[in-house]
């Protein structure tokens, strides 16, 4: 299992098309738990990426995690390479954003890149950018996993994180 497959050493390094908007202040960490592990990958999967770059979660709700090694981000663009790591019931309610840091019971495995909505309002496909498509068992994903969502680090002198 190799939780690093977003390609850093510590999780913490944001690909540039990734990076969380300048108008983002401070926010609290998106938990959830696995209720369900899946083990598959396509690369014809035809997702569509959402004009959005932040989703809202409720507590309860469940979503499905995809991850993909696309980087695009613009609305529509096409993700086809994907592979399936589980559907999450969230615990701790928030903000997902793209750039957010994506954990693994608390070891990083990717970036979050976006949002399908195909099977919207049932659920979103969470979309997580990783060097190589990964699938629940690669992951290491069991039902009960923490799933966390994270914001990045603040960066010296970025507009809007109050500081120089």
């Amino acid at each position: 299992m190799n939780r690093t497959a977003n390609g850093t050493a510590n999780g913490t390094q944001v690909p540039a098309l990734l990076a969380p908007s300048p108008e983002n202040g401070d926010k609290r960490t998106v938990r959830s738990e696995v209720v369900k592990v899946l083990r598959h990958r396509r690369t014809d999967r035809g997702m569509r990426l959402e004009e959005f770059a932040s989703r809202c979660v409720r507590e309860g709700e469940l979503h499905e995690l995809v991850t993909t090694d696309h980087l695009e981000t613009e609305a529509g663009s096409r993700i086809d390479r994907v592979g399936f790591l589980g559907f999450v019931e969230i615990s701790v309610s928030g903000v997902l954003d793209r750039g957010d840091i994506v954990l693994v019971d608390g070891e990083p495995i990717g970036t979050l890149l976006g949002f399908d909505a195909c099977h919207f309002p049932n659920h979103y496909n969470v979309l997580i950018h990783t060097a190589w498509t990964l699938t629940g068992p690669e992951a290491g994903l069991r039902p009960g996993s923490q799933i966390s969502f994270r914001p990045p680090p603040p960066t010296d002198g970025d507009p809007g994180t109050g500081r120089p």
